[in-house]
Order: C-alpha cells, then sequence, then structure tokens
C-alpha cells in the first residue's frame, strides 16, 4: 500500500484543521489509513497529512470531487498551495 504525503496551507487555524473530522469521512471509504497529521511548530498555517492509500486512482478521483473541495473549504486548506508527494 502506498504512503502519500500532502503539504499546504491553512487559514482556520491549526487547531481547527487538527480537529476536523473531514479527512475521516472523505478518506475512510477509499480504505485509506495510519493518516498522521502534522503543523510546522514555525509556521503553524503549513500542515501536512501522511496516509496509506491502498487505490491511488480513486484517491486522485475523490481529490478531484466536489466532496473534496467541500473539505478542504471546511478544513481552510488553500487549495492552489496543495502538494502531493507519493512514496516511491
Amino acid at each position: 500500500m502506498p504512503t502519500i504525503i500532502g503539504h499546504h496551507n491553512i487559514t482556520k487555524g491549526a487547531k481547527h484543521w487538527l480537529t476536523s473530522p473531514k479527512r475521516k469521512e472523505l478518506f475512510g471509504p477509499l480504505g485509506v489509513t495510519n493518516i498522521r497529521t502534522f503543523v510546522d511548530p514555525q509556521n503553524p498555517t503549513r500542515v501536512a497529512v501522511l496516509m496509506d492509500v491502498p487505490d491511488i486512482n480513486a484517491f486522485t478521483t475523490a481529490m478531484q470531487s466536489k466532496a473534496a473541495a467541500d473539505a478542504m473549504a471546511f478544513d481552510g486548506v488553500v487549495p492552489e498551495s496543495l502538494v502531493i508527494l507519493g512514496e516511491s
């Protein structure tokens, strides 16, 4: 199962982002596991999420959906700052 890292900026604060249920709501049905969150201690508007993704194609499709856009808006994610890195 590939591991990916997504990093991006947020606008609603680290506490809001960390406690949001939206990651599990969006990624749980895709079988994503081992979701871990990270906050830059020098700049708490920069965050990252690391997770194991069983189906990269399903993940990519989900990330292009309205549900993903809504989840990112709720979490305060700055969409244009999102970078996703895959384990190689």
